[in-house]
């Protein structure tokens, strides 16, 4: 049976006389604005039709304000709802229009991106909200800050995503591989090569009488590599907070084994909260765990709190250790050298990911990379979509075999200087001690 293609949705004329109430035109905005995301229930279209009565929706400036205080309730949706508004109530050229606006959440999340040569940071257009409905400039839809073409996106800074970008970004990354190879264990499975399995053998072979005809064979069993996030949330982190939790949230359902920690002045685990499927469910139970959230940075006590009280939980098996973080560090140098090389001795490789090394007049002056470089194996950045698909080759293609330079060593101390020895040295009969004994010059009685 041939399915029916939806017909071009007509724009209904007021049907509530000259104060212009379009009340199934306000039904149909309200679902389109539930298919991308917002939260809208029918308790705020009850409250929107009720904002009808003492705002003209012929004033498009004030029925844009009214709405967006009324079914708007996140910052973050902000962006959202303008996008969708300037898509919706707009006036077609024949008074219909093509698009099947109740698909509008599908469309946006499968139809090809398009891009305009509009730059996200240019400010909005100063009366774009003012004058009639019937005012056909509103007919170009600017969508540069909805849709972009792959490459730019993969090429644009993380700190410059939009909302809806960081959306788009989260599909591409989940479609990054991250195989971090196998390592061998201590316990032993069946293979072809090994030491004999006399068990098994004798099992195997009770239906020949007992003789040996084929032989079962152990060999070490093999498992994934863990893998352990320790990302910077600090205030000079802020600008990459967003994009780097989306980030360990995707790789967090591609892993069997992951750990993600979270520290500016102090180390927080957050494990169990990516185990929610909505990535801003996640981000909001983080962000209720982690009490520094963009404070200060203290790299060297993080690390150390790490060593001292998670490495033996969760390294073993040689884990795979990504350190994010810009290096800008408030802490003593010297301890960061310390845990730092005593981090990269436990684990399988430890890889540091600074997203200020995407820039090309980068230079790692700060204290924090200066004490953390001669420690770390690889040194990579981790600023665009690029970045991350490079990450995920480069740790597919890790070798068993890696070169460890020196140890830290702490600096020896200066030894100070010797005094000089004066050997031939006069005697101040003017200073001499005032202190006598009290027989002193009296005869001692036998």
């Amino acid at each position: 049976m041939a399915t029916k293609t939806p017909g071009p949705i007509p724009i209904l004329p007021n049907d509530a006389g000259q104060d212009g109430h379009i009340l199934h035109s306000l039904t149909l905005f309200g679902e389109m604005l539930r298919r991308v995301g917002l939260e809208i229930g029918s308790d705020n279209m009850l409250d929107l039709v009720r904002a009808t009565e003492y705002v003209s929706i012929g004033r498009r400036g004030e029925f844009y304000q009214a709405a967006r205080s009324i079914l708007v309730h996140r910052k973050q949706d902000l962006p959202i709802f303008d996008e969708a508004f300037q898509i919706f109530w707009r006036k077609p050229s024949d008074r219909t229009t093509t698009m099947d606006l109740r698909s509008l959440g599908e469309q946006k999340r499968f139809r090809k991106p398009q891009i305009s040569t509009g730059r996200d940071d240019e400010p909005d257009r100063e009366g774009f909200l003012e004058g009639e409905p019937n005012d056909n400039s509103v007919q170009n839809v600017d969508l540069s800050k909805t849709y972009s073409e792959v490459e730019v996106l993969r090429q644009k800074d993380f700190s410059e995503f939009t909302s809806l970008e960081m959306a788009e970004a989260r599909l591409m990354m989940a479609s990054l591989s991250w195989d971090l190879g196998k390592r061998r264990t201590r316990r032993l499975a069946p293979g072809k090569y090994g030491p004999l399995d006399l068990r098994r053998t004798m099992r195997q072979n009770l239906k020949y009488s007992g003789e040996f005809l084929d032989l079962a064979r152990r060999s070490p069993k093999e498992k994934h590599r863990p893998l352990v996030l320790i990302c910077d949330v600090s205030g000079s982190m802020e600008r990459y907070t967003r994009m780097l939790l989306q980030f360990i949230h995707t790789i967090s359902g591609g892993l069997d084994q992951l750990e993600a920690f979270l520290f500016a002045t102090r180390l927080t685990r957050i494990t169990r909260s990516l185990k929610y499927r909505s990535i801003d469910q996640s981000i909001f139970e983080v962000s209720k765990a982690v009490p520094d959230w963009a404070g200060g940075t203290r790299i060297g006590e993080a690390v150390k709190t790490f060593n001292y009280e998670w490495l033996r939980r969760v390294l073993r098996g040689q884990a795979v250790v990504l350190i994010i973080s810009d290096g800008w560090d408030r802490g003593d140098p010297e301890l960061l050298a310390r845990e730092t090389s005593r981090l990269q001795r436990s684990c399988h490789r430890l890889i540091w990911l600074n997203p200020l090394l995407g820039s090309p007049d980068y230079q790692p002056l700060t204290q924090g990379m200066k004490a953390a470089l001669p420690f770390v194996d690889d040194f990579l950045p981790v600023h665009n979509l690029n970045s991350l698909e490079s990450l995920s080759r480069h740790l597919s293609n890790l070798g068993d075999d890696r070169q460890l330079g020196l140890g830290y060593h702490a600096p020896m101390p200066e030894e100070p200087e010797p005094e000089p020895v004066v050997d031939d040295r006069p005697i101040d009969r003017l200073n001499l001690p005032s202190f006598q004994h009290p027989m002193w010059g009296k005869r001692r009685c036998l």
